[in-house]
């Protein structure tokens, strides 16, 4: 098999690639990094000494692909499929890179960084960040509402590489810090998401790593159980 994807069923930036492959019909090989076992890490490593994943190694062409949105762009050249998740129209195209970062650096950042602080020692706790942080995806929650009104998908009628990362980061911050009620558009949309095939499949696979989740409790009941709407 010519693609192998290191990486952890509950970590977001990784479900952003595995929704991106999936919705390709991609074929490859998953490889799950244990960052608290030495071999898993060094196995990591060796191909990518920042050490983060998800990274994708390409044996065919004996390539190392890191950051996912170098990534799916890679998949979209070399392993296209039925859906372009970055079109071909370059107006079009730049609309996906930028919401593709919105979502990743106003999203799932900042999310990260109120999960993170809870596991924290003792006493190592950023209250200031964690404030700031919220601060962020209240923010961006508006931006996002404002962005989608009118609209199916992040950037308009067609699924791309932006909706690949919204669902991730949404999908966990809005356990962690929750949309704000007159947010219609935003709640509209991440249910879209959470019906698309490609992501339902991602967050099936994650399920049996839920209870690894710092803050497990306050998961909503549908997102534990398969079938629960």
């Amino acid at each position: 098999m010519s693609l192998t994807l290191y990486m952890h069923p509950l970590a977001s930036f990784c479900h952003k690639v595995l929704i991106a492959l999936y919705e390709n019909e991609v074929t490859f090989r998953p490889e799950t990094i244990d960052l608290g076992d030495p071999g898993s890490t060094a196995a990591l490593l060796a191909k990518w000494p920042v050490g983060k994943i998800p990274v994708l190694h390409d044996g065919d062409r004996e390539r190392v692909v890191p950051e996912t949105s170098v990534i799916i762009e890679y998949l979209q050249q070399h392993y296209s499929g039925p859906v372009p998740l970055l079109p071909e129209d370059q107006d079009a195209r730049l609309e996906a890179r930028l919401w593709d970062r919105v979502f990743d650096l106003h999203v799932s950042v900042p999310m990260q960084k109120i999960v993170t602080d809870r596991i924290r020692p003792e006493g190592g706790n950023d209250p200031f960040g964690v404030a700031d942080a919220r601060r962020t995806l209240d923010t961006a929650y508006a931006m996002i509402d404002t962005q989608l009104a009118g609209k199916r998908w992040a950037t308009g009628d067609h699924f791309t590489i932006a909706d690949c990362a919204a669902a991730p980061g949404l999908f966990f911050a809005s356990i962690v810090h929750p949309f704000d009620g007159g947010q219609a558009n935003l709640a509209s949309y991440f249910e879209r998401l959470l019906d698309r095939p490609s992501i339902a499949r991602t967050l099936s696979e994650a399920r049996p790593y839920f209870s690894m989740f710092p803050y497990r409790e306050a998961m909503p009941d549908r997102f534990l159980y398969d079938g629960v709407s």
